[in-house]
């Protein structure tokens, strides 16, 4: 148990008052400095279930398993009837509304994109009053330059 948690009981063991062995099937999983989270696993699953599913999982897999366990342990202590499911509803509603809202978007950009570019395209269809000296929808009113002896 020493080359694990440093010659203390796992969080599993402490929680059930026994002895940590050096083959402890929990420990590398329920470290002694997060008690709760074996809590809720062990309120949620029992621990000689959560030992007996770690112990067929190949070893590669086991810690994936527990941190599993773990969450779904948390989430359906929050909410005993849905558990983690509620959680994930309400995300997948967020996305939906989410991407709703971005589609929304794109459509009114596409518009004022389309109006602007028609709105170009009509000021270049219409005549041109610069080299009058008269005023554009671009700038102030210019009255056309004058002799100086015309007042």
């Amino acid at each position: 148990m020493s080359s694990i948690n440093g010659g203390r009981r796992c969080a599993a063991c402490k929680y059930l008052r026994r002895r940590c062995s050096d083959d402890c099937i929990l420990a590398p999983h329920f470290h002694p400095s997060n008690p709760n989270r074996f809590a809720c696993v062990h309120k949620i699953f029992g621990a000689s279930n959560v030992a007996r599913m770690l112990r067929h999982l190949p070893e590669h897999k086991r810690a994936e398993a527990a941190e599993a366990m773990a969450w779904e342990a948390y989430w359906r202590v929050q909410d005993p009837i849905y558990g983690s499911s509620s959680k994930i509803a309400r995300l997948q509603d967020e996305i939906r509304r989410t991407q709703s809202e971005l589609a929304m978007t794109r459509a009114q950009v596409a518009f004022h994109r389309d109006s602007l570019q028609q709105h170009n395209h009509d000021e270049r269809n219409q005549p041109a009053y610069e080299d009058a000296g008269w005023a554009t929808d671009d700038g102030p009113f210019l009255l056309p330059d004058l002799p100086p002896d015309f007042f």
